[in-house]
């Protein structure tokens, strides 16, 4: 255990990932110690920041995860490590089936066995599938439409079953649409070939892209388009920080909890909101709709709020997208 801090250490498993590295920056803004475990096949070492301890390694290896706990002290668990690309998931299953449930449940296990009590889990909107009614709440329906949220929803079951038999509790954190960079540019989304709406239309702002492919212009939306809750990565992050306050404070209880605004903007507003920041159009592609994306998706951000001292700062469209092309600008 790092002496010199009144606070345990915490484990973040794929801290060298885009929201995992912006977790490990909260929590040692906290003054928490932090030990980042990544095996550097998505993440990128440069990522970690450098007041962390990194390890390179898998989550499902017992023996280092077991090593890590004990010769630090580690009392909470941050698990972001896994895969994250819906239609990867329904091409591969098996490799998201194994990334995100069976090598949760590995460290769930050693977690469980060497007495770790809090767990923290990097979960998602898409356990919902097509909600039938927005915004979402947390005790409405799970009934995900890709590996990816049926990988993930099978490892929120297993926390819940785990905390009921064992002395460890959880917070699921379900996220809607990620984006934005550390206001401080001290991490962003690097991810080649990355998919989410905000970081490939700054790309192409950049010049880095042709064009945007909009999905779809006749949904049930005031634009036709999409309509999403796009939460700032930096709020995100805080929300990791204030859930493992509460799950040391009420060690009894665990919580699933959506982290959104509560309000969503269209793909063509975040197109236009790019083109205000760079003063440049972005060539707009029009195609045809993804099977099994919604009109819309916002969460109900209610349980959150009423439950952590959590309060949005950064929750402004402009602010998201000016972060995000700063990022991408460091990234040259």
């Amino acid at each position: 255990m790092n002496e010199t801090s009144e606070k345990p250490a915490v484990l973040v498993t794929g801290g060298a990932g885009y929201i995992g590295s912006h977790a490990a920056l909260a929590l040692l803004d906290a003054g928490w110690p932090v030990i980042v475990l990544d095996n550097l096949v998505t993440g990128f070492r440069s990522a970690v920041p450098e007041r962390a301890t990194f390890a390179k390694g898998d989550v499902a290896d017992a023996a280092l995860v077991g090593g890590l706990i004990e010769n630090h002290g580690i009392k909470a668990i941050m698990h972001f490590a896994g895969s994250v690309v819906v239609p990867e998931s329904v091409e591969d299953p098996l490799k998201y089936y194994d990334n995100n449930t069976a090598k949760s449940r590995a460290l769930i296990e050693t977690a469980v066995s060497l007495g770790v009590p809090h767990f923290i889990f990097s979960s998602t909107a898409a356990t919902y599938g097509v909600p039938d009614t927005i915004p979402v709440r947390e005790d409405m329906p799970t009934v995900p439409i890709n590996p990816y949220g049926r990988s993930k929803l099978m490892t929120e079951w297993m926390l819940r079953d785990t905390a009921a038999a064992h002395p460890i509790n959880y917070c699921a954190l379900r996220y809607f649409n990620v984006a934005g960079a550390d206001p401080e540019g001290r991490s962003g989304q690097s991810t080649a070939g990355a998919t989410h709406l905000i970081k490939v239309a700054v790309e192409a702002a950049l010049g880095k892209r042709e064009s945007v492919a909009v999905y779809g212009t006749d949904y049930d939306t005031p634009d036709g388009t999409g309509v999403r809750d796009y939460i700032h990565v930096g709020d995100l992050a805080a929300a990791h920080v204030h859930a493992l306050e509460k799950l040391i404070a009420d060690p009894a209880e665990s919580y699933t909890l959506n982290c959104g605004y509560g309000r969503g903007f269209s793909v063509l507003e975040v197109l236009d909101a790019i083109d205000r920041a760079t003063n440049k159009p972005i060539k707009r592609v029009m195609e045809a709709r993804r099977a099994g994306d919604p009109d819309a998706l916002t969460a109900d951000n209610s349980a959150i709020l009423e439950t952590l001292p959590w309060r949005p700062k950064l929750d402004d469209l402009d602010t998201i997208v000016a972060h995000a092309l700063a990022w991408e600008r460091r990234l040259d």
